[in-house]
Formats: C-alpha cells, structure tokens, sequence
C-alpha cells in the first residue's frame, strides 16, 4: 500500500566550478515511498519553481538504469542505501519517515562540478577515446557464429560490458581512483578475438589516458566493487594489471607498436 512520507534533504548547491557551493536544506512534505529518488527530486524543484528559486541540478537521461548519468552521493555512498541500484532506480521507500537526507555531487579531482549535483565526467569518455574500441573494415555485420568464443569467456566480456560508466566505482574509492571503470572497458574486449589485434596497445593507451586524468591508483580497498550498480568485478583490475605488464614488456617505441 502507498505510503507518505516527510524528509528532510541537505542538498549541495554549487552555482558553478568557481563558486565555493554548501549544502542547503529543504523539507519535502508528503513524499510518496512509490517516487523513485529522482521524481522525489522533481517535486521537490517544482515546489522551488513555484516560489521562484532555483531548481536543484541535476543528470539524468534514461532513468530506467542504463546511462549511469543519475549517480549522485546519497547519505554517504554513490547511488544510495540499496546494493546493485542506480539512482534513478532507488525508490524511497528505502527511507524511514523523517528522515534526513544529505545529498552531494560526486567528489573526485577528475570529476569537477559543473553545477549543484552535476559533474564533469568527460574524463571517461577521453579513455575511451584513447582506445576503447576495436578498429576493423566497415561492412555488413558478420554471423553471430563466425567467431567461436568459448563460453566463459564471452560471459566474463558480457559481465564487463554491463558497466554503464556512472562513475560510482571514483566516487567511493578512498583514492578516486578510475581503475574498475577502465578495466572493465579493457577487459571486454580483450575477452574476445576481436579485440585481440589491438589488445597490448590499447591497454598501455587507456591506462596512459587514465594517469593523464589524474585519477588516482588503486591500493585494494574494493569499495569500488561494493558501490558499481552493475556488480563489476574486481578480477577486472587484475586482468588489466597482467595486460599492461605484458605491453610494458613486449613495446618497441621503434616500431609504434607492442603485443604478442
């Protein structure tokens, strides 16, 4: 049965990348536990358009999960209280009746504020840029079957495809560090035969890309694992770190290339 709740919200409010920012207070009466945590949000900038104020920014796109644009700081941990849920996914009947609630932007060195709870993540989508993709002659698309990939492997590449790119995985880590995001991204390829052509040299472009964001290193804590919507797995890290030891040793800056 639908319920209504009163909450109290301490949102982050930012003007822009220069202005200081601090957190605001605002009392949301009635709340439906039925409204997901964004449509909670909208009612509460409806109510701030009203009065003339100016509504709290935020992302958002497809709100079914899937674009990883909704991730904001929620009590303390990236997307919220529930494990494997997006924001836009997080309905609030996770919250008790008074509650109070602290919201924030996520904070990361490489991940500046634009406004309020939005940040900058063109970070990640430079990394991918620097060699995120595989690099084959355009065409019709070939048969399903026409490259055998064993069984196992093509689930561990599903499994690292299923990253939406939030950047949860930055926001909990103690070092900010990119490492979960950008493994997942190599490892979904190097899972497969078709990423094997490029695979030693797009994993030395990526990681090049990833330290000249400024992202910090990884030292093991797992809160990245703990916080990704999408349950990607640290053996991600792991595969990536062998790759990269692999193109260390095998690159001839020569030849402009590396690999086995």
């Amino acid at each position: 049965m639908e319920k209504h709740i009163n909450i109290t919200l301490n949102v982050w409010r930012q003007k822009n990348a220069q202005d200081e920012g601090g957190f605001v207070t605002y009392e949301a009466k009635g709340v439906s536990t039925e409204m997901s945590f964004l449509e909670m949000l909208d009612v509460v900038n409806e109510g701030l358009i009203r009065k003339g104020d100016e509504p709290i920014a935020m992302d958002h796109d497809c709100r079914e999960g899937i674009c990883g644009q909704c991730g904001v700081v929620i009590n303390g941990r990236p997307h919220g209280p529930r494990e494997r849920t997006t924001t836009c996914q997080l309905h609030m009947r996770s919250f008790e009746d008074g509650a109070t609630i602290t919201i924030e932007p996520f904070r990361a060195h490489a991940f500046p504020v634009i406004k309020d709870l939005i940040v900058d993540r063109g970070a990640f989508d430079r990394i991918i840029a620097a060699g995120g993709f595989i690099s084959v002659p355009t065409g019709s698309a070939p048969d399903g079957n026409a490259a055998p990939v064993k069984r196992t492997c093509a689930e561990l590449a599903m499994d690292a495809a299923a990253c939406i790119g939030c950047g949860a995985c930055v926001a909990a880590c103690p070092n900010a560090s990119a490492m979960l995001f950008v493994s997942a991204k190599i490892s979904q390829l190097a899972l497969l035969p078709q990423g094997q052509p490029e695979r030693y040299t797009r994993v030395r472009d990526m990681v090049a890309q990833m330290d000249n964001e400024e992202f910090g290193t990884c030292t093991n804590h797992g809160e990245c694992e703990a916080a990704c919507p999408k349950a990607v797995r640290l053996e991600n890290i792991a595969l990536m770190n062998r790759d990269f030891i692999w193109s260390s040793l095998t690159y001839r800056p020569e030849s402009g290339g590396g690999g086995a």
